[in-house]
């Protein structure tokens, strides 16, 4: 049985002569060289030469691209990753439309949407329909949706329109325009006064003006006087009370006063008379009611 030493040796082959006689070995005709020699190797260095230039290359433009676009383990650049969302700071600028849940800016700064042309902020259904849409352009603010609201700091609403109605919650609503307030419909409100030192003005130039309470209308001036003009007629009407002029003097200085048929004497005091459609006029005081005696006016 063969064993590892004996496969491991060398075998040699002897060749026996006699004395006298001599024999010639013969020669390799193949001769095989391992190995590249020649310009194949001279390639081959210089492929590994240029393989380990475009490593070095590559290598040099990642680091500085990294360093440029200020890469890191939180983000890149002005953007960093946080539990709450991306961060952005300093100014950006957006080329296609941005969908974001929230947009905030930091406690000490304002946030800014700045655009060429205009700015627009849509809100979609989860079908992806547009549900609310304000565009901010350089004429002109617009609105699109069911319902537009202002609210406080408090959550109280301070303008709300709708396509019913249009409402403010604050305290006061103030005009300063010197033109004053148009409105083409009716105003419901519980309180309209001027500014002080200010004359309050209400006005119908080609219409009728029309002011209605349920439990009643309080007209005062603290500090001036109250006029009505009208170019036609002043009614003044109670269906269930009475009518009270409550005052130190009441004037009616053009009142007509009633004739009869001889001439009376007046000694400027006269006495108010009313016809039976509701008219006054004067007549002439005397010791008795004279009402009758210068009723032609009521004819």
């Amino acid at each position: 049985m063969k064993t590892s030493e004996d496969t491991e040796m060398v075998r040699e082959q002897y060749t026996t002569t006699t004395p006298g006689t001599s024999l010639e070995r013969p020669k390799n005709e193949y001769v095989y060289k391992i190995g590249i020699y020649g310009w194949r190797k001279r390639c081959l260095y210089l492929f590994v030469l240029l393989l380990l230039i475009i490593l070095v290359v590559n290598f040099s433009l990642t680091i500085w691209i990294l360093k440029v676009m200020w890469f890191s383990p939180t983000g890149m650049g002005h953007l960093r990753v946080t539990k709450e969302g991306l961060r952005l700071e300093g100014e950006s600028e957006f080329l296609f439309p941005l969908y974001a849940k929230e947009i905030h800016s930091r406690v000490d700064s304002s946030l800014l949407l700045q655009s060429t042309h205009n700015v627009t902020v849509n809100a979609r259904n989860s079908n992806g329909e547009v549900t609310g849409r304000l565009n901010v352009g350089p004429k002109m603010v617009e609105f699109h949706g069911q319902q537009f609201q202002i609210n406080s700091k408090d959550g109280k609403p301070l303008f709300t329109v709708d396509e019913n109605e249009v409402v403010i919650g604050t305290d006061k609503l103030r005009v300063t325009g010197p033109e004053g307030a148009l409105f083409e419909h009716s105003v419901e409100t519980p309180l309209v006064k001027a500014e002080a030192f200010k004359q309050l003005r209400l006005e119908s130039p080609t219409r009728s003006l029309s002011m209605d309470a349920p439990r009643g209308i309080n007209i005062k001036a603290q500090a001036g006087n109250i006029e009505a003009l009208s170019q036609m007629d002043i009614k003044l009407h109670s269906s269930d009370g009475v009518l009270l002029l409550d005052a130190e003097t009441v004037r009616l200085p053009k009142l007509p006063e009633g004739t009869r048929g001889g001439s009376g004497i007046s000694q400027g005091l006269y006495e108010i008379c009313v016809c039976p459609d509701g008219k006054l006029y004067l007549s002439v005081a005397g010791i008795g009611s004279t009402c009758q005696e210068y009723s032609r006016v009521c004819q």
